[in-house]
């Protein structure tokens, strides 16, 4: 039997680490002081269904992440900078308020942000790209540039988020994150040194499952008209939870075969990706890390 496959988020001055039934985060406080939010992850069976089910199981686990991963970014964000005396004034206010919308609020904004982003990020690089089809015609030709322009959107906007100071942050909380599991599954305690000797770099990343979107959508494409153009707008919407679904079944293979010779290479893009949505994270900063991982690992064991 394997080892619990845990997965992780990087918040805003900590980290969420996550197994089948926990969740936790750490982040730590002005006041130097390393603090938790921790909460089960809520198993409905009609869910644990879904996510037998190839292709609409990768949709059902984006949209959790989506959901629960709103609520941990909101408790780290609601405390950043913030004195934790003053932390009451932050229960005060949502017992004030009318709990259920605030609940409703969280799981809308999640999905919507998420529906949003990926709409943009499919449709505008089809605009873009019909603007030069009197010069570059053909469906292969299309589809290429269609995905040519939606890879410089993603890396050039990943690449300019990256000079914020507080997206810089995330980005090395994201790689302390996964120098914590990569020093998991190599069997090391987790110390700050022996996990600082890993790598920041993981297969299982979100951001290697961006990158496989548009691989895999050059490959569906491929298979559906793009004349007309109206055509061309419907299809690409109606095929996001495919490309979505055939995206996170490509991750997962690629998981499996990262110890496999020649075969490992399959991962690499979304490894590359990582070059960029990870930097190396301070010894203060995987300190917060470990601790988000060991509180999840006695959770699991209660």
């Amino acid at each position: 039997m394997g080892k619990t496959k845990f997965g992780g988020q990087a918040v805003v001055e900590g980290v969420m680490f996550q197994s089948g039934n926990d969740m936790v985060t750490a982040i730590r406080r002005n006041n130097d002081e390393i603090e938790y939010f921790e909460m089960k992850r809520p198993q409905k069976n009609w869910v644990q269904k879904l996510k037998k089910i190839p292709i609409l199981r990768g949709n059902v686990a984006i949209i959790e992440s989506s959901i629960f991963g709103m609520k941990h970014m909101e408790y780290a964000t609601d405390r950043y900078e913030r004195d934790p005396e003053d932390d009451i004034n932050i229960e005060s206010e949502k017992q004030s308020a009318n709990m259920a919308k605030i609940v409703l609020s969280t799981v809308i904004v999640g999905i919507l942000s998420f529906l949003i982003g990926k709409f943009i990020f499919t449709l505008v690089p089809v605009f873009v790209a019909e603007l030069f089809s009197g010069i570059i015609t053909g469906h292969f030709g299309q589809v290429a540039l269609e995905t040519f322009f939606k890879l410089l959107l993603l890396l050039g906007y990943i690449y300019a988020i990256s000079f914020t100071p507080m997206i810089k942050r995330l980005f090395q909380y994201h790689g302390a994150e996964h120098k914590v599991i990569n020093a998991f599954e190599s069997d090391k305690e987790l110390t700050v040194n022996n996990v600082q000797e890993h790598s920041r770099l993981h297969y299982r990343c979100g951001s290697s499952f961006i990158l496989f979107t548009v691989l895999v959508g050059f490959v569906v494409y491929m298979f559906v008209p793009v004349e007309p153009f109206y055509v061309r707008i419907l299809n690409r919407i109606l095929l996001i939870p495919i490309v979505l679904g055939l995206s996170f079944e490509v991750l997962q293979l690629t998981n499996k075969l990262r110890d496999v010779p020649v075969l490992k290479w399959l991962g690499l893009p979304g490894l590359w990706l990582q070059y960029l949505t990870t930097k190396h994270p301070g010894n203060d900063q995987v300190e917060v890390a470990i601790h988000s991982f060991n509180q999840l690992l006695r959770r699991d064991k209660a």
